[in-house]
């Protein structure tokens, strides 16, 4: 996959710059945050080579444990992107450098209006809450808050993913579906022996703006970076079904085996429900969401492959993440940068009195400070955050640089 990744842009530049005798117009420039950007044919084909770092320390003191310092580099991403915009088409490829499995996203797309993406491949999904969807560089404080992280991994799976955006006068609204393999990404696996457990994942978004979409380049972050000069709101709603999970949060698989009566692999159904509204005025931001698991077709489920042991109905929560989850962060950002948030989040297992579910009773406070130096591009944060267990409590410091190329 290395190779694949650096031989596509010479491969594009030889075939492109071959073509300049027939071009009327090619142009390469450089700005940080927006990488190196090539333009043939008067822009009707474009080219980008991107990405970013994000080196960081963490300080992290449990009760009754010594602290733990770590410093590391929390995000390493290069990404490759295109457009043919004669031919309606796009591609995106992406990768994580401080991750052993470092693909994230790779995809084309076929755009048939201005308005209607059709996109095959593996790219983050929007059926989960609304903060999975920002994307990495983007992010209010260090990190996503405990409700992303802990019912998503990367938020990234393979398969097919339809978006429109549409509006009604000053009404905006953005329906969304996919259908997924329903493991994650690399959801095939290592080989050919390692395949994909279960069915499809069926999921979908939908996305109000009664007040009409936010600004340009201000859509696509929860703080109000650019100041809506006018109270702008969206207001959402994901669900997916995943038909038949073996990971706790429905993005990989093998983690676990059940059988029916007849000592064959019988996984149960993941469902995931989210309801979430982010609004924006002159530098104020507000973030909620909700989210709440379920799993079903359990009955005649066994634990064995002699079928005599029969899953009992608290166990499931021990192999996949059940329960409700709440997300609320407030934040404010001045025009020259600085930025001051507050997040609160609460996890509530489904079996309360159940000591091995996934899901753990947790509360945790955040207080996030942010430089701004240009944009997300180039900034500076920090978070205090102290987290509520049912066994224990955690103090933690978070220190973030992140330079987008």
């Amino acid at each position: 996959m290395k190779k694949i990744i650096l031989y596509i842009p010479l491969i594009l530049a030889l075939k492109l710059s071959a073509q300049d005798n027939i071009s009327t117009a090619n142009e390469v420039k450089f700005e940080q945050g927006s990488g190196l950007n090539f333009g043939f044919d008067n822009n009707n084909y474009q080219f980008n080579i991107g990405g970013f770092i994000q080196p960081g320390y963490t300080y992290s003191k449990f009760e009754n444990q010594d602290a733990e310092n770590t410093m590391k580099v929390n995000r390493a991403y290069f990404s490759v992107s295109g457009k043919a915009l004669k031919e309606k088409v796009s591609f995106f490829i992406q990768t994580d450098f401080s991750q052993s499995n470092p693909l994230l996203d790779a995809w084309v797309a076929y755009h048939p209006t201005s308005n209607i993406n059709v996109t095959v491949g593996q790219k983050r999904t929007f059926v989960n809450n609304r903060e999975m969807t920002i994307n990495e560089d983007k992010f209010q404080f260090t990190d996503r808050s405990m409700l992303s992280t802990g019912l998503s991994n990367t938020g990234r799976e393979f398969g097919i993913f339809l978006d429109g955006t549409f509006s009604i006068g000053n009404f905006g609204f953005v329906p969304q579906v996919a259908l997924t393999s329903g493991d994650g990404r690399n959801s095939f696996g290592s080989d050919s022996r390692d395949t994909d457990f279960g069915g499809f994942k069926y999921g979908g978004r939908l996305d109000l703006y009664p007040l009409g979409f936010f600004t340009e380049g201000n859509q696509n972050t929860t703080a109000d970076l650019l100041h809506e000069g006018s109270l702008k709101m969206v207001v959402g709603g994901a669900a997916s079904y995943n038909d038949g999970a073996s990971n706790g949060v429905g993005e990989g698989h093998g983690d676990f085996d059940l059988y029916n009566e007849d000592g064959e692999l019988q996984y149960p159904d993941y469902r995931k429900m989210y309801a979430d509204v982010l609004l924006k005025y002159q530098g104020f931001s507000l973030l909620g969401e909700y989210a709440n698991t379920s799993a079903t077709g359990l009955e005649q489920t066994f634990i064995n492959q002699a079928g005599t042991v029969a899953l009992q109905p608290m166990q499931i929560s021990s192999m996949l993440v059940l329960g409700d989850a709440y997300n609320i962060q407030l934040g404010y950002a001045t025009l020259n940068g600085y930025a001051v948030d507050v997040r609160y989040t609460n996890l509530t297992p489904e079996f309360t009195d159940y000591s091995s579910s996934l899901m753990e009773e947790t509360k945790a406070y955040t207080l996030g400070l942010s430089k701004y130096i240009k944009g997300n591009s180039l900034k500076i944060q920090t978070a205090f955050s102290s987290i509520e267990y049912e066994t224990s409590k955690e103090i933690r410091a978070e220190l973030l640089f992140q330079i987008v190329f």
